[in-house]
């Protein structure tokens, strides 16, 4: 009866401060999450906070696939679209510290073919690895520039040819390191001059060398392994009738082909992997010097820091002085700084946000994306996102 009054009383002391490091603000962010997800027709969503890397808050909301009654939960594998291109930074910030490269390489080096791109402004071998890593470069937006939503189109290239086959039909779109210019086929560049150095797939480096040492063990490119198959999510469109201004809820399955797209987009994993790499970046390893350890070999603290300072502000209203550093955003709310990524594709949105000072973070995922009304749709996530930084503002 001792041993059994003793784990009891040992389960009430850790729930006991595992209540005490909840955020205070948490019950009035999981309403605000709720709210926006049913008046935005979410079909399933998930919430998480940590704290000093560990698990402090967590909040599932609807379905992971509607038509079976499989509602999201910890094991939920989500797509996390350009959050991807976090992990592509950090490996060539990797390669850079090994000395395999610098940042002010110019990408020529290793795409010859870009230059076959149409540059006004100059030559394009001055774009540099430096300026693809803070979407400086000029390049446009969209890795597939040409769509027109026909149902034959594809839903983005597959081969890398296919990329080098465009480049002598598109243009640099401002003068290269002038401003901010989102690009995702930068990041395919980028992805290319990984493996041109490492000789290594992108898939591959990442697996070995981010993957493996942080111990990300859900996470996976492509195709769901079998294993995981009943813990994807499906991912939802809401669309409206153009003919007769009906909403209708449009079920997109569980997989589908990112293609070439996939170091800048094509990270599926549970929360909990993104956790682990919210737990990285902060360097929250607490007593643990083995995975301190890991955490340096991965990338040096001091080249995250590097990282994460602003270069150019980026055009997003009402953020005043936010800015872009190497790949990540950086959002400043409350006299705090935040370092973070969205994502966004195919019916699945997310965002994660760290504060390195107070080594707090939140992550957040949607398995629906709102066609019928995107602009309301974006305020409404973007609201949802400032209440869960003004909680991370409010830790002390």
């Amino acid at each position: 009866m001792r041993t059994i009054n003793g784990c009891l009383a040992s389960l009430l002391i850790l729930s006991a401060s595992l209540a005490a490091q909840t955020p205070r603000d948490w019950p009035a962010v999981v309403r605000a999450f709720d709210a926006y997800a049913a008046s935005d027709s979410i079909v399933g969503a998930s919430l998480l906070v940590l704290r000093d890397g560990r698990e402090v808050a967590h909040h599932e909301y609807g379905f992971a696939d509607r038509a079976r009654g499989l509602r999201t939960g910890p094991a939920t594998i989500y797509h996390w679209a350009s959050i991807t291109k976090t992990l592509t930074a950090v490996a060539i910030l990797q390669l850079r510290d090994r000395g395999l490269l610098s940042l002010d390489d110019p990408v020529t080096r290793w795409i010859p073919e870009l230059r076959q791109v149409h540059d006004s402004f100059g030559s394009i071998d001055a774009i540099t690895i430096r300026m693809l890593l803070g979407h400086s470069a000029g390049f446009q937006n969209p890795t597939w520039p040409y769509t027109e939503g026909r149902p034959w189109e594809p839903f983005e290239p597959t081969r890398w040819e296919q990329l080098v086959a465009m480049m002598p039909y598109q243009e640099v779109l401002f003068r290269p390191d002038s401003r901010f210019g989102y690009s995702n086929p930068g990041f395919i560049y980028l992805a290319r001059i990984i493996e041109a150095i490492t000789g290594d797939p992108w898939e591959g480096y990442i697996y070995k060398n981010l993957w493996g040492p942080l111990g990300l063990t859900h996470s996976y490119f492509a195709g769901t392994p079998y294993w995981l198959a009943e813990q994807r999510s499906n991912n939802y469109f809401l669309v409206k009738d153009s003919a007769r201004g009906i909403l209708a809820m449009q079920d997109n399955g569980r997989d589908f082909d990112p293609g070439i797209t996939i170091p800048n987009g094509g990270w599926n994993a549970p929360l909990g992997d993104l956790a682990s790499w919210l737990r990285f970046l902060t360097g929250a390893a607490g007593s643990d010097t083995a995975l301190a350890r890991r955490f340096d070999l991965v990338l040096r603290r001091a080249s995250l820091h590097e990282m994460w300072r602003g270069r150019f502000a980026y055009p997003e209203p009402g953020v005043g002085a936010d800015s872009i550093g190497l790949s990540f955003f950086i959002l400043h709310r409350s006299q705090r700084r935040f370092v973070g990524h969205t994502g966004s594709q195919a019916g699945f949105r997310s965002f994660f946000y760290i504060d390195p000072e107070t080594r707090t973070g939140v992550i957040a995922a949607f398995n629906t994306s709102n066609d019928a009304n995107p602009e309301s749709s974006a305020a409404g996530f973007n609201a949802v996102r400032d209440a869960a930084l003004a909680m991370l503002a409010n830790v002390p």
